[in-house]
């Protein structure tokens, strides 16, 4: 482990060995091994935020809860749209996992472009439902910074999902006032559904993963309300 960025994996096998530990005692928990790394720190992210919003939501500032960011750990993205890597495009069934596996870990733009031109360097031109498929983790990054859980494109609509009511810094955010203006300005197109506690909006026309992307990046640029 002497290579440049070498240290993750070293702090990685110490966490094996010695176990990760409860953080707000002394605890050695050793559930890590057992859900892997990036899992745990996943699940420790969550667990930040719900009790940041929903037990500490009265210590929030408003500059606290600006970044939808602060309000969900990800979202998850469900479509019945063709989004794949074909066989035909790339062959070898275990690079396309590969491909797949890299392609879901994706945090940021620069990283997209650069695996969108490792693509067509190494397979050529990139295929209509792969150029869909790589416009996901940024429709999963827009909808974070919006404080939506989970985006699903269906039958040519976009239904998104909200956290539940106890987050209540969420709904007095900006964000929300975003989404919620968006709303009113689209009556026709847009409507609220309330289902067991969580709320969801259903947005018509939305036949593609790119139009799902500028649907959300036009609703960062309004007015909160």
């Amino acid at each position: 482990f002497s290579a440049l960025g070498s240290g993750i994996h070293i702090a990685i096998q110490d966490l094996d060995i010695m176990a990760a530990g409860n953080l707000l005692g002394a605890e050695q928990s050793g559930f890590i091994a057992d859900l892997g790394y990036e899992t745990y720190q996943r699940i420790l992210k969550e667990a930040v935020l719900e009790l940041k919003n929903e037990e500490f939501s009265d210590t929030l500032t408003p500059d606290d809860s600006s970044d939808g960011q602060e309000f969900v750990a990800d979202c998850v993205i469900e479509s019945d749209m063709e989004l794949l890597l074909p066989p035909e495009y790339v062959p070898q069934e275990s690079e396309r996992i590969s491909l797949y596996k890299e392609l879901d870990g994706i945090e940021r733009e620069l990283d997209l472009q650069q695996f969108k031109l490792h693509l067509e360097d190494r397979f050529g031109k990139i295929p209509k439902e792969t150029a869909e498929l790589l416009r996901i983790p940024r429709l999963r990054y827009l909808a974070r910074r919006l404080g939506i859980e989970k985006v699903v494109l269906k039958q040519g609509s976009m239904y998104i999902y909200f956290v539940d009511d106890n987050n209540k810094a969420y709904y007095q955010s900006p964000m929300f006032g975003r989404l919620l203006n968006f709303l009113q300005a689209n009556p026709r197109r847009c409507r609220i559904r309330e289902k067991n506690g969580r709320r969801s909006f259903a947005i018509a026309d939305v036949p593609t993963v790119e139009e799902a992307v500028a649907l959300l990046n036009n609703v960062l640029s309004l007015e909160t309300i």
